[in-house]
């Protein structure tokens, strides 16, 4: 199926709705109803069988990451924590850190006087070579002991292995899964996953019954993805109807089309018309990006798939 075609069905095909004739209606009214909208300040969001919600919106903080760096901690730490109470001020209640972008000490500051059980926090390891400046990368209940220190917290919503890439990444990393695994039963992770950045993958994790939440690129055009959308879309509804969490990333093709207004709204329909995608996750890096892409949530029909 070519793309255009794939996504014309998608996009018009899960918004098919039925209505059930409502007595005391006008024809009218019962033909052409109102349409719900999503809400972008939605806080309730499921993150699939992992008990855990989640705001609709996930405030990224690794543009440009790398060795302990991203666009976020350069803007320096008060403009960079401005930035994240904005995000909280405006629904934002998820945040996406990781080792590789050096963003552990900003979230909880930022929003002191909240209660840490009103945000998400999510971060990832890095265990690939490069990256980050230790030659050695010692084992995930090391690491995120540290990580909770960085933070300035007792646990972690969600931590994910970071940047997976071979189709056999669950038998390489078995142990730092076991480990994982040991701390999620101690409470000292809520969720673990992986994000994928490879189709093998990707398809993998979609049957790794150790996954509990899968950060996977996603929009409707395939920019900074795994594959076409018509490949990759399948699979994030595979693991959504088998009880994983699917954390969205690339909506905006990492910043490629910020300045295409078509495509952004095309993209935001996509993902969130698919009923694969829990959370959107987006490095805003301005207060108006954060109102852009909400009021792009909210002109988004929610439909009643048949």
């Amino acid at each position: 199926m070519k793309r255009r075609e794939f996504l014309s069905k998608s996009l018009v095909g899960l918004g098919a709705v039925t209505f059930a004739p409502s007595f005391g209606c006008t024809a009218e009214e019962q033909v052409q109803p109102k349409p719900a909208f999503f809400d972008p300040q939605q806080q309730d969001i499921p993150l699939g069988k992992t008990g855990i919600k989640m705001s609709r919106m996930c405030m990224g903080t690794g543009m440009r990451g790398g060795n302990r760096q991203s666009n976020h901690t350069r803007m320096g730490k008060e403009k960079f924590e401005a930035l994240i109470r904005y995000a909280y001020e405006h629904g934002v209640r998820t945040f996406d850190l990781a080792d590789l972008y050096g963003t552990h000490p900003y979230v909880i500051p930022a929003l002191k006087e909240v209660p840490r059980k009103k945000i998400q926090i999510i971060s990832k390891i890095w265990f690939r070579s490069g990256g980050i400046p230790e030659s050695e990368r010692p084992d995930a209940d090391i690491v995120i002991q540290r990580f909770c220190k960085e933070v300035g917290t007792d646990y972690l919503d969600l931590v994910l292995l970071h940047c997976v890439t071979d189709k056999d990444w669950n038998t390489k990393l078995s142990k730092q899964m076991e480990i994982m695994d040991n701390l999620k039963k101690k409470g000292v992770i809520r969720a673990h996953g992986v994000s994928c950045h490879s189709l093998e993958s990707l398809q993998t994790a979609a049957d790794e019954p150790w996954v509990d939440s899968v950060h996977a690129r996603i929009n409707a055009f395939g920019d900074k993805m795994d594959g076409s959308p018509e490949i990759v879309m399948p699979v994030l509804q595979k693991m959504h109807a088998a009880g994983k969490g699917v954390v969205g990333m690339k909506l905006i093709g990492e910043g490629n089309f910020r300045n295409e207004p078509e495509k952004k709204d095309k993209s935001v329909q996509f993902v969130l018309q698919s009923g694969a995608v829990d959370v959107l996750n987006v490095g805003f890096e301005r207060p108006e990006e954060i109102d852009d892409f909400a009021g792009r949530v909210a002109k988004t029909p929610v439909f009643a798939r048949v």
